[in-house]
């Protein structure tokens, strides 16, 4: 079953009276439960291709189909919500709330779908579970350790059993060891069926993935599976 794909995708930003282009003619196809790793160095597109597939940001021209729609005929309204319940997302920094509890900032996306307080906390601690955080489910960020930041994020990005999980460097802030730690974590999330994007400039993370694909200059140049 596909779950995206793009044809002809191009990205042009101005700056000043410049014209600087991003991607130039993108063309990709993700079934279910894969995982893609999308590699290129800084200023090659990469980013700019994830914010576009996670529903950040718009192309210039080009078509995006995700679960079979067509993503932009799609209003404002309908765009949060993909990005609320079909896309769970796992950014460097983490972006936790301070203030707020393991917990309270993994219910954060049930907040904004209008999901019962009951039925928030279930799920939630159920996604923590899964990442085996459940016993620091009361601790602030403050209180817990990168990796251990960075697993209530992922928690955070499950708990809407999301179509796809959108990870951009997520070992970036994170030291050698607690980096593999996490890739091991997505490994055990795609082994349980889940489909799974990173972004990355390091080649050993990306070996983790089972399909890779290199950017540069905007244009794909090469796209190869990792067998193991």
């Amino acid at each position: 079953m596909m779950l995206l794909s793009v044809r002809n995708l191009v990205k042009i930003y101005t700056v000043g009276m410049v014209e600087v282009p991003a991607l130039q003619g993108i063309n990709l196809d993700v079934e279910s439960h894969e995982y893609l790793a999308i590699m290129g160095q800084s200023g090659s597109g990469k980013s700019t291709l994830m914010n576009i597939l996670g529903c950040l940001d718009t192309p210039t021209q080009g078509q995006y189909y995700l679960n079979g729609e067509d993503v932009d005929r799609m209003d404002e309204n309908q765009l949060a919500d993909i990005r609320n319940t079909k896309i769970g997302f796992v950014f460097q920094s983490f972006y936790l709330l301070p203030r707020s509890t393991a917990l309270k900032n993994v219910e954060l996306p049930l907040i904004y779908s209008g999901v019962p307080p009951a039925r928030r906390k279930e799920l939630a601690i159920h996604a923590l579970d899964r990442v085996g955080l459940l016993d620091r489910k009361d601790h602030k960020p403050n209180e817990l350790s990168g990796g251990q930041r960075q697993r209530v994020a992922i928690a955070r990005a499950l708990v809407n059993n999301p179509s796809l999980l959108l990870a951009d460097e997520p070992t970036g802030n994170l030291d050698s060891q607690t980096g593999n730690d996490i890739m091991l974590l997505f490994q055990e999330l795609y082994e349980e069926g889940n489909s799974i994007i990173l972004v990355t400039h390091e080649e050993y993370i990306a070996k983790y993935a089972r399909r890779i694909v290199h950017i540069r200059d905007g244009r794909i140049d090469s796209d190869t599976w990792n067998i193991k």
